[in-house]
């Protein structure tokens, strides 16, 4: 019976049978298993928004996501699979939303009390919980959404510019 483990890399080894824990067995299948990738296609981190066409994580902004949950939401109460979805979909499939980084921003900002959450049950029959903006949440998505047009201003500006001569 194979023995499969995980080396450092995050690579599948196949670490044979019987006798397989011995030292002079381990020092032996390390340097000679079969190793098998088991990871996607791309690496992508929980915590962090991905895109899809590049397939590497995409490092955003501290706020961007907060932006982003609280913009779907202004079109009325979602679940956090839908709101993901909603994020994917109006993005063009580029922002994929991995649900290690969506929970914990709900979390944080139904703490802040942006938006409230309620129980209910989804279209497919199933608990879930419904988000909300709240009046405060409404504000503050004002609030970060001009932040966010003058910050992309800023970039489109440095991004179009002419080489200065000099």
């Amino acid at each position: 019976m194979n023995r499969w483990n995980f080396d450092d890399g995050g690579s599948l080894i196949c670490g044979g049978g019987r006798g397989a824990d011995s030292p002079e067995r381990q020092k032996h299948l390390t340097t000679s298993a079969a190793r098998v990738d088991i990871r996607p296609e791309h690496r992508r981190s929980f915590g962090q928004m991905s895109t899809r066409k590049r397939r590497e994580p995409l490092d955003l902004l501290q706020g961007t996501l907060d932006l982003l949950i609280l913009r779907t939401l202004i079109f009325g109460p979602r679940h956090g699979h839908a709101i993901a979805r909603a994020i994917k979909h109006t993005s063009e499939h580029e922002l994929l939303v991995e649900h290690g980084a969506l929970y914990p921003a709900l979390q944080r900002l139904e703490t802040r009390r942006w938006i409230a959450g309620k129980w209910g049950v989804s279209d497919n029959n199933r608990r879930a919980r419904f988000y909300s903006l709240t009046a405060l949440g409404r504000r503050q998505l004002v609030e970060e959404t001009s932040k966010w047009q003058r910050v992309a201003t800023a970039i489109r500006r440095i991004l179009e510019s002419e080489p200065a001569e000099g």
